[in-house]
């Protein structure tokens, strides 16, 4: 396995697979001292759905604009296969691109929008129109051919985008957002429709946002970014479980972040002091020193509560912590129960809807939490 320019090893790929994409020391500057992208080494494989995951500002869409074409790396080298994309123009690169806006032409029929790239390619009639109804039986938009898109809903417009991308049988198909313009319940749906197509053509989909939620659903791999690099790459199971630093610890899934002193280490296994006399422990990542300013992480659905039951006085028992209720949130499939810690900022723990405990916990009541060392993260 390669390793990328934050230290880290790629995971979750098999070594057999061949790389379809390849970025080498890839950087764009618009004005020759900010980087928007910087030195970027970047492997995407044949068949995989690859999430580009960042915050605005982070180089996620900038690199995807560079692979499709629309923009030019300052520096650096990007590949698909054997053809250097550098001095590729873009319609000769054999990639699918969806927009988030769709960039439908509105005086044209769907089955003239699907077949534009065809045009474009003068494909012969017959032809054109088999490819064509090909790709809008992906996208089960076959009925709708005749319709201009101004009568049709954003998710059928987004149908329709996707198989004007597919309808040239494209190498590899690009995803600038394209499911941001749509309500929750039917972005949540095309999400599952996407993934299930990636399934059945086994097309390589890179995939640009911002939500996680949406990234962590679709993707056999994510890279986050964050400053123009990629700070971490790797399954979603992975990347959820043991982020490798704190930006992907905080950006990618809910974090309760608690900031401490280290008091000891033991290879990767670190001890914190708390303000307030509290001690955790977890596995460290990165390179502390005894004695650093930490931030020790918790899932808020890998907390567990408690009372006052079972917790000796005296010294501290790591990993339990004495907290107050601030109150809780009704979440509809969960509730989330807000906590203070001195020193602290307020954290919070998902509780599922039948758990009895919360009934009898009112602000202010004493509460104790309670978290398996595996769970903790601890970082500089």
């Amino acid at each position: 396995m390669r390793v990328v320019e934050n230290g880290r090893k790629e995971a979750g790929m098999n070594k057999e697979r061949k790389p379809l994409v390849r970025f080498r020391g890839v950087g764009k500057s618009y004005d020759g001292i900010n980087r928007v992208v910087d030195g970027l080494d970047l492997d995407i494989y044949e068949g995989e759905f690859l999430s580009l995951l960042g915050p605005s500002g982070s180089g996620k869409t900038t690199c995807l604009m560079m692979l499709a074409g629309f923009e030019s790396p300052t520096e650096g080298e990007i590949w698909l296969g054997d053809t250097l994309l550098n001095v590729t123009p873009p319609h000769k690169r054999n990639i699918g691109m969806v927009f988030q806006n769709y960039a439908l032409f509105p005086h044209m029929t769907v089955a003239q929008n699907v077949a534009y790239p065809l045009t474009v390619r003068r494909m012969g009639a017959a032809e054109k129109q088999t490819a064509v109804g090909r790709a809008l039986d992906m996208v089960q938009m076959s009925q709708y051919a005749s319709r201009l898109p101004a009568s049709l809903s954003g998710g059928q417009q987004q149908r329709i985008a996707l198989a004007r991308a597919l309808v040239f049988n494209p190498r590899l198909v690009l995803m600038d957002e394209p499911l941001g313009a749509l309500d929750k319940r039917l972005r949540e749906h095309m999400q599952i429709e996407l993934k299930d197509l990636h399934a059945t053509l086994g097309l390589t989909f890179v995939y640009v946002t911002h939500d996680q939620s949406e990234a962590l659903t679709m993707s056999d791999r994510v890279a986050v970014f964050d400053a123009g690099k990629i700070q971490q790459i790797d399954r979603v199971d992975a990347l959820y479980e043991t982020p490798g630093n704190g930006v992907v610890a905080n950006f990618v899934g809910d974090n309760n972040v608690f900031v401490g002193r280290l008091l000891a280490l033991d290879g990767e296994r670190g001890e914190v002091g708390l303000p307030g006399g509290e001690v955790l422990v977890g596995r460290v990542i990165g390179a502390p020193r005894v004695g650093d300013t930490v931030r020790a992480c918790v899932r808020p659905e890998r907390i567990a509560l408690g009372d006052e039951a079972g917790v000796e006085g005296g010294a501290a028992v790591a990993n339990t912590m004495r907290t107050r209720s601030e109150g809780t949130l009704y979440f509809g499939d969960h509730v989330r129960f807000r906590f203070s810690l001195a020193g602290q900022d307020s954290g919070f723990v998902k509780v599922p809807l039948d758990d009895a405990g919360l009934g009898g916990i009112g602000n202010g009541d004493a509460v104790v939490l309670r978290f398996a060392e595996r769970h903790v993260r601890i970082f500089a």
